[in-house]
């Protein structure tokens, strides 16, 4: 393998996983680039990461309570996972659509929430948005389970709009309003007591009988509008092309302004982003697709050395770059 296409590769392994030994490198010299790129984005044709020898020295994981030894899982899989894109793009998912453990104090929905991410990270947006509406952590953290139909509660009508999917200048307070309105009686299990015997498990639950059935008007269509069919007209719209877009491009390819001044600031590579926006109209915010168009440009390849690492990244790429990042042992051993 020649050294341009050894750093090509590298340079993939990075952005698309936590990085690559040396040896690990040189075993893929009878891949193209191409074929590593499908290998990675077909995840479901992956082995899953036995952890069975992760759970023989932290039995507590045996328990989903607990969540500093459920963040060292997740790292232990950023390192050890065969299906390292499902990782990434679960990062990439909870950094956008951010909650915090220390609201709730309720480790199993975090556990879960990060589930949700890793499984479905790399279908669409539409299935990913809705799934997030229904996942108990994001509920209580911006306070769905306090929206009820005679008392409306805006915070995830507006954070929906905000932070997760159009960004700001695209939509009204009315479409706010409206939105919210949508999803009343969307809420969770309320799980049993901590103690004596530590987290319940909770679930999504649908209370029609706290549900507005009513008329709304949401950017510019109207009918008697449920979460879902808000989403949907949420995934339909150029901007939203837009902001999820430039999300995957700030992710994988080049360090973008903050995403509050994405309304004033342009984009880094208008040209690239318009492309992907395209991909998106066109699939309907597929992901798989999206990321296939990124990494196999020459804007994502050419694009080295223009990210700075986040801690996650830093910590889990250096110990597979060091190749001392596996403990399980060799057979025979």
């Amino acid at each position: 393998m020649n050294s341009e296409e050894l750093q090509l590769k590298a340079h993939l392994l990075r952005r698309a996983g936590f990085g690559v030994s040396r040896s690990e490198l040189e075993s893929l010299e009878a891949k193209t680039y191409e074929e590593i790129v499908e290998d990675l984005l077909n995840v479901e044709l992956l082995d899953e990461p036995n952890e069975d020898y992760l759970k023989r020295y932290n039995p507590d994981l045996t328990y989903h309570d607990g969540i500093g030894v459920w963040g060292g899982r997740w790292i232990w899989r950023m390192i050890n996972s065969p299906r390292v894109l499902e990782e990434k793009m679960a990062l990439m998912w909870h950094q956008i659509f951010a909650t915090a453990w220390y609201k709730s104090d309720h480790t199993p929905s975090s556990i879960e929430q990060i589930e949700l991410f890793r499984k479905y990270g790399l279908s669409n947006v539409k299935e990913i948005l809705v799934r997030l509406s229904k996942d108990p952590a994001m509920l209580y953290w911006l306070d769905n389970c306090e929206n009820h139909a005679d008392q409306p509660n805006e915070n995830w009508g507006r954070e929906l709009l905000e932070l997760f999917s159009m960004g700001v200048g695209n939509y009204s307070e009315d479409d706010i309003k409206h939105a919210s309105r949508a999803f009343t009686g969307w809420t969770f299990e309320q799980p049993n007591p901590l103690y004596p015997y530590g987290h319940w498990e909770t679930s999504f639950v649908f209370d029609g009988d706290d549900h507005d059935y009513g008329e709304k008007t949401f950017l510019g269509e109207t009918g008697c509008f449920d979460g879902e069919d808000i989403i949907d007209i949420i995934c339909k719209q150029d901007a939203s092309a837009r902001f999820i877009c430039r999300h995957i491009y700030n992710f994988f390819v080049e360090d973008e302004p903050q995403v509050p001044a994405w309304d004033i600031e342009p984009p880094r590579n208008p040209e690239a982003l318009n492309e992907m926006i395209s991909i998106y109209m066109e699939t309907e915010g597929d992901i798989k697709s999206i990321l296939r168009f990124v990494f196999n440009s020459e804007f994502f390849k050419s694009a080295r050395y223009k990210k700075v690492k986040n801690p996650a990244e830093l910590i889990a790429g250096l110990m597979k770059i060091s190749g001392r990042h596996s403990m399980i042992p060799e057979a025979g051993e």
